[in-house]
């Protein structure tokens, strides 16, 4: 490989959420990749902070043809120039739009075991969570369109919050199905906000479907939120995107951000973005294989040394969504008892929607030799645990 995801970065003492724990702990939870950036944006963020004036920042034209390039080459859609709206990141971007489209007590749907912030986004703003809980078949996950379309049709649900690919469960949505969403909220109208942030963390060879490109409801019935930051391990910098096709939705969604104040970059925003959309590639293709090569390795590794586990077969995320539903207890008791025991620290499934308290999260995106040792630690907490 021309770039180097083998070496240990020593995250500790460094400020990092994930990485901030005791010592011996190991943490395989939290949506972040222990592999440095790619070197073509270290060194554009290099540069910017060789200036040494820190000042506030625009949106170059620069940054909206990376992002307009980037999907037409990568993903086959065409974004325009005006659907594209700065904002310092999805969550933020979901909670303004949760404010802006939504009343106080209406629902929002969303899809659950899903990203736990969403509920948090929804909660928060004093808006009810209404769930549409994936069907759970041989170890594959499916919309079940018939609660789906019960619960849209409810004159209190507004607005739905599509994962697309689907965090926590991997999974990639079919045109199909995305087809079918987008009839169903035009027809009860409800407003689709569709997180695309892990699209680019997608099996070798394998792309995700844009939902504004399925069709002209999907398109004129959406918001969607991209950005960077999770395949290039940005999140700390706070840049994304929001592409809104239809004018009238996306005054709306700019009003709302720019009341939040989530619509100003911080000085290294556009620069990071604008690097790894237009030097980046090369990167993330080699990213893509390692990451899917340590989802083989845990896979084979957990079939066969922790047979009480079943590995949910995903076609997206660097994350691991195992059913622990052959053990006793929820998945509260069980990662407690493997953080307790092993020092590894995993995701409880509950965090997800409580049709997840069965399972748990595991982040897989770190070198091979931490994966190894969180391998053997997950082996030796189920065993502790059973016993």
């Amino acid at each position: 490989m021309k770039y180097d995801f083998d070496t240990v970065i020593d995250r500790r003492n460094t400020h990092s959420l994930k990485w901030d724990t005791a010592e011996g702990e190991l943490p395989m939870w939290v949506a972040d990749m222990d592999f440095k950036t790619a070197p073509e944006i270290v060194s554009a963020i290099g540069e910017r902070a060789e200036q040494g004036v820190f000042g506030y920042s625009v949106i170059p034209e620069l940054w909206y043809n990376a992002y307009k390039t980037w999907w037409k080459n990568r993903h086959g859609f065409n974004i325009e120039h005006d659907w594209l709206i700065f904002c310092t990141g999805v969550v933020p971007a979901v909670s303004s739009i949760v404010r802006k489209l939504t009343t106080p007590a209406e629902k929002v749907l969303i899809q659950t075991p899903v990203y736990n912030i969403f509920f948090n986004c929804i909660l928060n703003n004093g808006r009810q969570v209404l769930e549409n809980e994936l069907r759970y078949k041989n170890g594959e996950y499916e919309i079940d369109f018939e609660d789906l379309e019960a619960k849209l049709s409810d004159p209190q649900t507004s607005l739905m919050i599509l994962c697309n690919p689907h965090n926590p469960v991997g999974k990639i949505w079919d045109k199909k199905d995305l087809e079918q969403i987008g009839a169903l909220c035009k027809k009860y109208h409800v407003v689709v906000l569709s997180d695309e942030i892990h699209c680019d963390l997608t099996a070798p060879k394998t792309s995700y479907i844009p939902f504004a490109s399925v069709s002209d409801d999907c398109l004129g019935n959406s918001i969607t939120c991209i950005s960077p930051t999770k395949a290039f391990n940005l999140a700390g910098l706070q840049t994304a995107a929001v592409a809104v096709p239809d004018p009238v939705l996306r005054h709306k969604v700019w009003r709302g951000l720019n009341t939040d104040e989530a619509a100003e970059p911080n000085c290294f925003a556009v620069d990071a973005a604008i690097a790894a959309f237009t030097k980046g590639s090369d990167w993330l293709d080699e990213a893509r294989e390692y990451l899917f090569e340590n989802k083989r390795i845990a896979s084979e590794f957990i079939c066969k040394n922790i047979p009480e586990l079943q590995v949910v077969q995903s076609q997206a995320t660097y994350l691991m969504w195992l059913d622990c539903s052959r053990l006793s207890g929820t998945a509260d008791d069980i990662v407690g008892s493997i953080r307790s025991k092993t020092g590894l620290i995993v995701s409880s499934g509950t965090q997800y929607g409580s049709c997840g308290k069965n399972f748990i999260r595991m982040n897989i995106a770190c070198p091979v030799t931490v994966l190894q040792d969180g391998l053997l630690r997950l082996q030796k907490g189920i065993e502790q645990y059973r016993s």
